[in-house]
């Protein structure tokens, strides 16, 4: 897949001040699975070494971009490179952005927002952040200092991988195949937002009788929609009991018992979901339950990432 990412996050000397930011999942992990397209409308507009910049609140509510500096106005100057910039990765079919926190130009509503008087009156998007929101309202975006999130960093890469199976099985999808896509995503969708996944599968039932062409349009901005959700312990919680439900038949009471435990350990945060979800795996491997098997939820995305060991997840 390709992945836009500010160009400091890269190890690219880009910054201000000459230096670099280099991410150590985004270069070490991630990389394994994406190609990168670099961004920085700030080097783009003004190289570097350069002085830094703020975000200044104008009295009709525009927002100025100045030298920390000099003062100097440099709002036009910003605003064409960043255009220039989302011109550019715009050219790639993107499957997600990864933006700098707290800067001026890529900040995700953690850029400083000034007053006049000097004063921080609150936080905003940087000026490429808000043009990327603008030209791709649906495209995963997060910046990295989220990402340092253990929970906002596997739902960011589950949106990811989610986002790429979809762009991938359009090109030649058919009605039959959309039916089988919604099927193996039931888990991963109601893990993410249960009214939309209800949605999407009116949306496939089709009691309209539409054409093909408008129901893929219609399926597409609502997956992809859900996917940007964040899941919850709750909403994880509830799709675990789900699927334990599919082998609870096969097991022992002993068995049952110890499955239910794991599910309320996670729950608890006593343990992390990848230990109620490997018992599931293995017992729908052993009773060769492939409705289970065939689920997104248990793999989405590539393993090795190893996103779900940690305890930590929000209510």
């Amino acid at each position: 897949m390709k992945i836009a990412v500010s160009g400091c996050l890269l190890g690219e000397k880009v910054r201000f001040d000459a230096g670099h930011k280099r991410d150590a999942f985004v270069m070490d992990a991630l990389s394994k699975y994406a190609e990168y397209i670099s961004f920085c409308p700030e080097n783009m507009a003004f190289g570097n070494p350069r002085p830094s910049l703020r975000l200044v609140s104008n009295k009709d509510n525009t927002i100025k971009v100045e030298s920390n500096k000099t003062g100097e106005d440099l709002s036009e100057k910003l605003r064409a490179a960043s255009k220039a910039d989302l011109e550019s990765i715009a050219l790639h079919s993107l499957c997600g952005i990864i933006l700098k926190s707290k800067s001026p130009s890529c900040g995700m509503m953690s850029a400083k927002l000034y007053q006049d008087n000097g004063f921080v009156e609150s936080k905003s998007d940087g000026v490429f952040a808000a043009m990327c929101r603008e030209k791709f309202p649906l495209l995963p975006m997060e910046e990295e200092g989220r990402l340092c999130d253990a929970w906002l960093r596997e739902n960011f890469v589950m949106q990811l991988f989610a986002y790429e199976r979809f762009e991938k099985f359009k090109v030649n999808a058919t009605m039959k195949e959309l039916v089988a896509f919604h099927s193996v995503h039931k888990f991963l969708l109601q893990s993410k937002d249960e009214n939309l996944y209800r949605q999407l599968g009116k949306i496939v039932g089709n009691h309209e009788d539409k054409s093909f062409a408008e129901i893929l349009s219609e399926y597409e901005f609502l997956f992809k929609t859900a996917i940007a959700k964040k899941s919850s312990k709750g909403k994880t919680r509830n799709v675990l009991e789900h699927m334990s439900g599919f082998v609870k038949s096969h097991l022992n009471a002993k068995e049952k018992e110890m499955l239910h435990e794991q599910i309320d350990d996670y729950a608890a945060q006593i343990i992390p979901l990848i230990l109620p979800l490997s018992t599931l795996k293995l017992y729908a491997q052993k009773y060769e339950i492939a409705y289970l098997l065939e689920q997104t939820f248990l793999s989405p995305y590539p393993k090795e990432l190893a996103l779900r060991s940690d305890v930590k997840c929000v209510k």
